[in-house]
């Protein structure tokens, strides 16, 4: 299996130290650089070659968002999973809207690191962590996207979290953010009510043997 190589970005030490030792531990990943600035990562792509950029959002002098409008404008194919401790549905957003391939947030599970980078790759085919939503960005129902509606109807399985995410080619913490926007575009706060809601409204087919 052809290993996959990741460029990491930050600007603390720490941190870059800490994307190192997960990543070392993984059999099919190799970090082939590191860089501390924004500026530094258009040519260290250019040198390495790398299948995925690790890129952190905030950064002093050149942001992560203006990096990535470089990278996705220099080495369209080279996917880019934003880091942040910022759990900012907007910063998501925009970060997506942008090219971004994932987001994920720095207190995530080190596990889903890799299986980020992994499923990002993939994107580069499937482009499964993508925004995809209908004209006009989103769907009538609720204004929920394609994507939170595919959420939606694997809750309806009671499926886990791990397993939507392996369903649908996603980081676990990518499923619990779109569950967040579910939840606030329901107005629910639970899994069970979001299912119930979403058959009141019509936006899932209520099944036969539904009991309200």
């Amino acid at each position: 299996m052809r290993r996959l190589k990741v460029l990491a970005v930050d600007d603390h030490r720490l941190m870059l130290d800490a994307i190192r030792a997960v990543l070392d531990r993984e059999e099919d990943i190799f970090l082939v650089a590191e860089a501390d600035a924004g500026d530094k990562v258009v040519p260290l792509v250019g040198q390495t070659g790398p299948d995925v950029v690790l890129l952190d959002v905030r950064m002093p002098g050149m942001d992560g968002l203006a990096v990535l409008e470089q990278l996705r404008e220099r080495y369209p194919s080279v996917a880019v999973v934003m880091l942040s401790a910022i759990d900012d549905p907007a910063l998501v957003r925009g970060a997506l809207e942008r090219g971004a391939a994932a987001f994920v947030l720095k207190h995530v599970d080190p596990r889903d690191l890799a299986a980020a980078v992994r499923q990002v790759v993939m994107g580069a085919i499937f482009r499964p962590l993508d925004l995809v939503a209908s004209a006009g960005g989103a769907s009538d129902d609720a204004g929920l996207s394609k994507r939170e509606r595919s959420i939606l109807e694997a809750l309806e399985s009671g499926a886990s979290n791990a397993a939507i995410a392996e369903e649908l080619f996603l980081a676990e913490q990518t499923v619990k953010f779109h569950l967040t926007n579910i939840y606030r575009k329901l107005g629910v706060s639970s899994r069970t009510e979001a299912v119930r809601r979403a058959y009141e409204r019509g936006i899932l087919e209520r099944p036969l043997s539904y009991v309200a």
